[in-house]
């Protein structure tokens, strides 16, 4: 017998809460177990367990959103797939991750991106959906050494990703030592390759020229990576259309265009995807989904003056 879609979807949703809840339960009973109680919402049949601290809180049991989202179709399943749901954060928690990954499976994210840390959370979370596991090498300078990155790309493919995102050696491509900018990318190539995992290869666009941009992208291609990524959203700027223009001028119409750091709204998806773009990096990719106009003119205003992720 067949299972029900929406009701395969409401359990993945209501185990991956579960999740959440057990996470919060284990931290606080570490802190203070004496001060740390739970109860039991239910609405519509489904029942969401609460916990609360000393002080009253709640600890991301989210039983509000789980019945507000139960059965919401995206507005845009193309663009979904063509988002990298991404969380980058250095101080970023295991409730997050897990939160980032319900989103990726009821949006039907192309991939979530995460540091390498969380690649095992996120490989159990996502198992059996259709969402990768994406992860970032050399991440954020890109200086450190081949053989690194070639050792943190084999084991972030045993313990679960399934796409590569890397850092190039930034300081080696303006020195024009091409040499070692090409053996670094074909070290992370070769290993993921060899697994059948694609690369985006980060080439930083706000700290390189146009024609360090274009030699960039020539040298991804040759070593055969995937995908050329404009930036990491850690070095002060992030996608434009002119980069991507510029990316898959170089490139050609065969090789992947990902357009990273700043992408927020449905209008600035748009204009990367005009540009040439073939995936979007975003923390923003719920908003994003919302459609023209998505969101309120404040959370706009306070998003352009922080740093995505």
């Amino acid at each position: 017998m067949k299972a029900d879609p929406k009701f395969v979807e409401q359990l993945v949703e209501i185990i991956t809460r579960e999740v959440l809840v057990a996470m919060a339960e284990q931290e606080a009973l570490a802190d203070n177990s004496e001060s740390y109680q739970c109860k039991f919402d239910c609405s519509d049949q489904l029942c969401v367990r609460v916990c609360y601290d000393k002080m009253g809180n709640v600890l991301n049991a989210g039983a509000e959103r789980l019945s507000s989202t139960l059965g919401v179709i995206p507005p845009d399943q193309k663009l979904a797939r063509m988002i990298d749901h991404t969380l980058l954060k250095p101080d970023a928690t295991q409730q997050e991750i897990a939160q980032l990954c319900f989103e990726a499976r009821k949006y039907g994210f192309a991939s979530v991106c995460v540091n390498p840390t969380w690649v095992s959370l996120c490989a159990q979370l996502l198992q059996g959906s259709a969402v990768k596991v994406c992860t970032v090498i050399g991440f954020p300078l890109g200086a450190t050494s081949s053989e690194s990155k070639a050792f943190e790309t084999e084991t972030a493919t045993k313990q679960g990703a399934t796409e590569i995102d890397m850092v190039i050696n930034i300081g080696a491509l303006k020195a024009r030592d091409l040499d070692t900018v090409a053996r670094d990318i074909r070290g992370v190539v070769n290993v993921a390759h060899a697994r059948g995992i694609i690369v985006k290869v980060i080439i930083e666009t706000t700290l390189l020229t146009d024609e360090e941009k274009t030699i960039a992208s020539l040298i991804s291609k040759e070593a055969g990576a995937d995908f050329v990524k404009t930036s990491t959203g850690f070095a002060g700027g992030g996608a434009t259309v002119h980069d991507v223009e510029l990316m898959r001028k170089a490139v050609g119409p065969q090789m992947g265009v990902k357009a990273s750091g700043g992408v927020r709204t449905y209008e600035d998806a748009a204009s990367m995807i005009k540009a040439g773009a073939t995936r979007i990096g975003a923390s923003a990719g719920v908003k994003i989904l919302q459609g023209p106009g998505g969101g309120s003119a404040a959370g706009k205003e306070a998003g352009s003056s922080s740093r995505s992720y």
